[in-house]
């Protein structure tokens, strides 16, 4: 299977440098009074995260943006439906993360347990095979990452997967050693067998404050030297998404902060051309529409925009740039006690004016159709996203492109 790229050019200098292994903490003194201790760490991280933002930046360069394609206008066909297996007698299932790999097969992955940030939440993942889910299996738990890691693991949330060129899988979990999720690191796990099994590689090196509080939502995003971007997020206070660059061998290469909000968060990226890239926003404040960011330097600096004509009541989106040209929103339109119960499939040519294609699901007030993911493979779109909070769907399109008349 092969997965679109975008030739982006890189400038290092111009972001923050991630160094291999990060510098030990400093041991704690014995006499000094926690509340102490406490006050000037946590001035001491707010200094050094305001600090790592704060560099100039150079002027960014101008990128032609990439249309629809010459065949014109876009239109989707239902192929299949499906709900993946859930593992027996548990109930509840969120947050789900799709990877192509070898053989035209699809692998699933979902956090599932009694509850969100439930002491028995464990990644869990499946196989398709021919459009056949197999069943599902734990990949990951509080007590496997805890062993791997060496500390305690209280909670596993939001997974992210994504197939190197040379058919590593790679999955990102966040997880949490205390506290809630704005305490949570991100683990980063490989598997060289096709996701049939993974090992723990290293918590991801994103933040000064102890390394915590950054999260994962959005699929990453390919690029034309093997490597790839990771969507990332900050949330405790205030909240901003995030890029994290990856090389081809899986090891980050710098990090970059998307805008300067700090209300907006779960990014989706999508490349326009070899310079511009445009990032869409969930939006966590008063405005409740989907925020958006533009980077005309390769993912380095990012300018602020307007927010789209689309609403957002706080919930996740998901978009992808087609490999013939245009793009495609995943988001849920709802606002107030319903806002996730309608999941929306919208279409733009350039990123920005979006039209609604149809609606990928409908349900009452207390349905809840979130959380969507996008891939593509060869003339198929495929989505998957939470439903009713109880399984994880699948639907599979395929896409067409119209003549566009002379």
């Amino acid at each position: 299977m092969k997965i679109a790229a975008v030739e982006v050019q890189f400038q290092p200098a111009d972001v923050v440098a991630l160094p291999r292994d990060p510098a030990p903490a400093s041991p704690r003194k014995p006499f000094l009074p926690i509340a102490l201790f406490c006050l000037l760490a946590l001035l001491a991280s707010a200094l050094a995260e305001g600090r790592r933002w704060s560099a100039e930046r150079k002027e960014a360069r101008a990128a032609a943006q990439l249309g629809m394609s010459e065949k014109g206008k876009i239109t989707l066909s239902p192929v299949s439906r499906s709900l993946i297996p859930m593992p027996p007698g548990v109930p509840s299932a969120h947050a789900s993360a799709l990877a192509p790999v070898a053989g035209d097969r699809m692998l699933a992955f979902w956090w599932a347990g009694s509850r969100e940030s439930g002491p028995d939440v464990k990644i869990y993942a499946s196989h398709s095979t021919g459009g056949r889910w197999g069943p599902a299996r734990v990949v990951a738990s509080r007590e496997s990452l805890g062993a791997a890691l060496g500390f305690g693991v209280r909670r596993v949330g939001n997974p992210v997967a994504w197939t190197g060129r040379d058919g590593t899988v790679h999955l990102y979990v966040v997880t949490t050693g205390m506290g809630g999720w704005a305490a949570a690191r991100i683990v980063h796990l490989v598997s060289v067998d096709q996701g049939d099994s993974f090992k723990v590689k290293r918590l991801l090196p994103m933040s000064p404050l102890f390394n915590t509080s950054v999260l994962v939502r959005t699929t990453p995003v390919a690029l034309a030297d093997g490597g790839w971007w990771l969507p990332v997020y900050f949330e405790i206070g205030i909240k901003y998404p995030m890029l994290m660059s990856f090389d081809r061998d899986g090891d980050p290469r710098w990090l970059a902060r998307i805008g300067n909000r700090t209300t907006t968060l779960q990014p989706t990226v999508l490349p326009v051309s070899a310079t511009e890239t445009h990032a869409l926003m969930r939006d966590n404040s008063d405005e409740r529409r989907v925020q958006h960011a533009v980077s005309r330097d390769g993912g380095q600096s990012w300018a602020d925009m307007p927010a789209l004509n689309l609403p957002n009541h706080s919930s996740s989106v998901a978009a992808w740039r087609l490999n013939k040209g245009g793009f495609v929103l995943l988001h849920n339109p709802g606002q107030g006690k319903n806002a996730r119960n309608v999941l929306r499939l919208s279409s733009s040519t350039d990123g920005v004016t979006w039209h609604r294609l149809f609606d990928i699901a409908n349900g009452t007030v207390e349905d809840e159709f979130s959380y969507p993911t996008l891939q593509q493979v060869g003339d198929e779109l495929h989505i998957s996203y939470t439903y009713r909070r109880q399984a994880i769907a699948h639907n599979v399109y395929r896409i067409n492109y119209a003549e566009a008349p002379r």
